[in-house]
């Protein structure tokens, strides 16, 4: 992969000209329906369709993040399924930035050094080259936060424990959001889908991390994140759930999305 990681599916998940996704996502977050925190999310769920499909549902997660202080957050560490490559444990890649039409989000590279040691960590762009999970989640990020950096982690084959080593490295304290990219169910008739999506959250919401991939495609990147919430003592909230026969109209076979937000428990 060359220094810069370009964007892949810009005209096809979201808009490639400026103006245009800076517009959607503009009026996304204005129609998010998601009321303030008491405190920053610490950690989000956000689904990775093309904004057409869950947009409304990720903006319900980012419109947690506007207005938070220019010290707030200051480091992402975006967590996504494989859906390209076969993978075993979690991917970093070795480019120095991220790109969207919107400019370049930087990449930690202190952060990815600080894991080099772990063995379920690998450097491989091939697992980065044309995953869309993690890039669909820049431009809202650069829409509601000031400058920040980014640990993008491709996670394949891997059980939590796995995963929540990783993120206990990552961790660190309000500098630093925790974003797991996954969708739900996957390809079920409305009703079906409405049902499964419906147990699955209530699992989230209980921290259970033992879900499968047909419950969520980020389930292994998900599972270790719940550890660190339960870890850490993070409270659970549903910010949204729909599904693609919400969005965009065929209720034949849908895909699920949820987006939930983490947060420190209040004292």
């Amino acid at each position: 992969m060359p220094a810069l990681r370009p964007a892949v599916v810009d005209g096809l998940f979201y808009p490639a000209a400026p103006a245009a996704l800076r517009e959607d996502i503009d009026a996304l977050l204005a129609g998010a329906r998601a009321p303030q925190p008491s405190r920053p999310p610490k950690l989000l769920i956000v689904p990775h369709a093309g904004y057409s499909y869950c947009g409304p549902v990720a903006a319900a997660a980012y419109a947690l993040l506007q207005g938070l202080p220019a010290h707030g957050v200051r480091r992402v560490v975006v967590l996504s399924p494989a859906h390209r490559v076969p993978l075993r444990g979690l991917a970093a890649p070795t480019a120095q930035a991220f790109a969207t039409p919107l400019g370049e989000v930087p990449v930690d590279q202190a952060a990815l050094q600080a894991l080099a040691d772990l063995p379920q960590i690998r450097r491989d762009d091939h697992a980065h080259e044309h995953e869309h999970a993690i890039e669909v989640q820049l431009p809202f990020l650069q829409a509601v936060l000031d400058d920040f950096s980014l640990v993008p982690l491709v996670v394949g084959r891997a059980v939590a424990d796995e995963v929540a080593q990783v993120l206990e490295r990552l961790w660190g304290g309000p500098e630093t959001l925790v974003l797991v990219s996954s969708d739900l169910s996957h390809y079920l008739r409305y009703e079906d889908a409405q049902a499964l999506d419906r147990a699955t959250v209530q699992r989230l919401l209980a921290r259970d991390a033992t879900l499968q991939p047909h419950e969520a495609c980020g389930a292994a990147a998900i599972n270790g994140a719940l550890l660190m919430a339960r870890r850490h003592g993070l409270s659970a909230r549903l910010l949204d759930l729909r599904n693609s026969g919400d969005t965009a109209g065929d209720r034949e076979r849908v895909v699920g999305y949820g987006a939930l937000a983490f947060q420190e428990a209040d004292a």
